[in-house]
């Protein structure tokens, strides 16, 4: 005589169906869904046919916070772009928060490259590590292009990264952010009173007159005196350095 399995609790259908969740996400691969909301210029939540909802931190870019200047413009393009449409995510990990560190595709759009082709984004350059070298290097080559031809918040002589202004915040120990005001000074006054600056992460360092000068975040800069104090420190000048 064959034995019949003892049925499961009630409660327990609930917990399953939780578990078989965190299962499914637990494993990198595509995620398809429709577009539900836009948080700001790189933040998406998508609901799936299945009816779970996802929240998407589109990976490689950083985007201005909403209260910074260009913040409501990223956001409105990245709505433009996506909002109420089918997408799909391509992902390897979540960040702490739990959102979905992914690339974001609609049709055939790569939706993160456009946000930094089209002045709405930067490109994150913190986190370059955790990217192919083949995303780095067209990421790199659009923040370039949208610099070079003033698109978007380009056309601020000098745009506040969105990682300096949530630095500023946390020093200030408020809840809003605060305006942070690139130095005026340039040429020969900047290179007399300002530090030659390298970045931690990448290993390379900026004259006060590279383009990147100030895209280094706070926790990443090292200030040294003189080129010749970087290169002993094992860093390399910026390429695009005049």
């Amino acid at each position: 005589m064959i034995s019949k399995h003892p049925k499961l609790p009630r409660l327990a259908l609930p917990l399953l169906m939780q578990l078989a969740g965190i299962i499914a996400i637990a494993q990198p691969g595509i995620l398809t869904g429709r577009v539900t909301g836009v948080s700001d210029g790189d933040t998406i939540t998508i609901v799936t046919s299945s009816f779970r909802e996802y929240k998407i931190r589109l990976n490689g870019i950083d985007a201005p916070e909403s209260s910074q200047d260009f913040g409501q413009a990223s956001k409105k393009n990245l709505s433009r772009l996506i909002f109420g449409r089918e997408v799909r995510v391509a992902w390897r990990k979540q960040d702490r928060y739990d959102r979905i560190l992914g690339r974001v595709f609609v049709g055939e759009t790569d939706v993160n490259l456009e946000q930094i082709r089209s002045g709405h984004a930067w490109f994150y350059r913190a986190y370059e590590n955790e990217l192919p070298a083949s995303d780095r290097a067209s990421f790199d080559r659009a923040e370039r292009e949208s610099r070079n031809s003033a698109r978007g918040l380009w056309q601020s002589a000098a745009p506040t990264p969105p990682w300096d202004y949530r630095a500023a915040r946390r020093e200030a120990g408020t809840g809003s952010f605060s305006r942070v005001s690139a130095p005026s000074v340039t040429g020969s006054q900047a290179q007399a009173n300002v530090p030659v600056r390298g970045n931690r992460n990448s290993g390379i360092y900026h004259l006060p007159e590279c383009p990147d000068y100030e895209k280094i975040g706070i926790r990443n800069r090292v200030s040294f005196k003189t080129e010749a104090e970087a290169r002993e420190g094992g860093f390399r000048k910026a390429r695009n350095c005049p």
